[in-house]
């Protein structure tokens, strides 16, 4: 009998032994890095798309001030003002104060996947009430146009 009590005293204390620890298990997950790719963007303010990082010159970029002005003009005037006023469109004025670039150059890129999955796009959509159309614009010309943004909002 008493080698009966220390072998199920001995089998309990591993059972418990097992159970119990760091964490070791190799069906445990690790959490602290769950997050995917886009859901780490979203974090980080970037939205959804290809545009990872954009490296910003000071002073800017004269010529891209000027090919997104025409980009402005040709794709973007007829619903987003320079100032603060919405017609279709939010204002551009204090965008690139408020949006991190690679935010603004997914949503003119990325433009459907944005409004579908980004929560700051999604907050745009639900105050405008109209979805921004995609316009298929290149991220060339993408870049272009946040440059003529943060001339708009006089970061010379």
């Amino acid at each position: 009998m008493k080698n009966w009590t220390i072998a199920l005293s001995l089998i309990s204390f591993l059972g418990l032994w097992g159970c119990g620890g760091e964490g070791n298990s190799a069906d445990e997950k690790d959490t602290s890095s769950a997050t995917t790719p886009e859901e780490q963007m979203i974090i980080e303010g970037k939205g959804i798309g290809e545009v990872k990082y954009v490296e910003l010159k000071t002073p800017l970029e004269s010529e891209r001030v000027s090919r997104g002005k025409a980009i402005y003009d040709m794709k973007c005037a007829a619903c987003h003002k320079l100032d603060e006023t919405r017609i279709v469109g939010p204002g551009w004025k204090g965008v690139t104060k408020k949006r991190r670039p690679e935010w603004i150059m997914n949503m003119i890129t990325n433009v459907d996947i944005m409004l579908e999955r980004d929560p700051e796009a999604q907050k745009l959509l639900e105050l405008c009430l109209t979805r921004m159309p995609n316009q298929n614009v290149s991220i060339g010309d993408a870049r272009d146009l946040l440059e003529f943004m943060r001339y708009n909002d006089d970061e010379r």
